[in-house]
């Protein structure tokens, strides 16, 4: 059975838009565990356009399942890693510019250098999961497992804009493929960028995905039948 780890960035995007105390995304995440979810994801982004150090540290103290903190590849965010502790990282691709994030890790502009290499090892040396955010292409599998990382997160986000049916079904066929790839090679395989309510249904179906990040259409849901009852919803689909 799938896990479903829930993205709360959205409910501290509502409260930075008045610089406010309120939506609390530590609360948000309190009552996502109540729903039944498995586990909390936040980015920590270098600008920090919504969630901040304070929920982060927060976050840590309050959850009882397990934090996924997404973060770019660099020198800070790998101090406040190391700092926080979460269960685990998912080390992204980030642009300031974007309303989100674009696409995977392009691990082909890593190979033959050891920055990412010795980044993930000292994640990994402090008892921290580390999950890499790619595109699904089966050469990205194969970086990531050279490079030590724990696991992937296959990056849905094509598959999910596509209009076309053939079109989908390519994509989710390419999502396929990099699931077994990365199974096969003893790589835990996680999810998520896009995911819906419509949509989730044909990507569940992949059975080496073990565990789903979705947020924006859980918090956007949110806010017209509540929280909980989002949350309860997203898990009847993925489990």
């Amino acid at each position: 059975m799938a896990r479903l780890s829930v993205n709360v960035d959205h409910v501290a995007t509502l409260r930075q838009a008045r610089l406010a105390a309120e939506p609390d995304p530590v609360t948000a995440a309190t009552l996502v565990e109540i729903a039944g979810a498995d586990g909390i994801t936040v980015h920590l982004r270098e600008d920090r356009r919504h969630i901040q150090d304070r929920d982060l540290i927060m976050l840590k103290k309050m959850i009882k399942t397990s934090l996924n903190l997404e973060m770019a590849a660099t020198p800070e965010m790998l101090k406040v890693a190391l700092t926080i502790k979460p269960e685990m990282i998912t080390v992204v691709p980030e642009k300031r510019k974007e309303l989100t994030t674009e696409g995977g890790l392009d691990l082909r502009l890593h190979r033959g250098k050891d920055q990412l290499k010795r980044f993930i090892a000292s994640l990994k040396d402090a008892g921290i999961i580390v999950n890499l955010f790619i595109d699904p292409d089966p050469e990205q599998i194969r970086n990531a497992h050279k490079l030590g990382s724990n696991g992937v997160e296959i990056h849905t986000g094509r598959y999910a804009d596509k209009k076309d049916k053939t079109l989908k079904e390519k994509e989710l066929k390419r999502i396929y493929n990099t699931a077994v790839l990365a199974d096969r090679l003893g790589m835990a395989v996680h999810a998520g960028h896009g995911l819906d309510y419509q949509n989730v249904s044909r990507v569940v179906q992949i059975e080496e995905i073990k565990e789903f990040a979705i947020g924006f259409s859980i918090i956007a849901r949110s806010v017209i039948v509540g929280i909980e009852r989002a949350v309860k919803d997203m898990l009847e689909l993925v489990r």
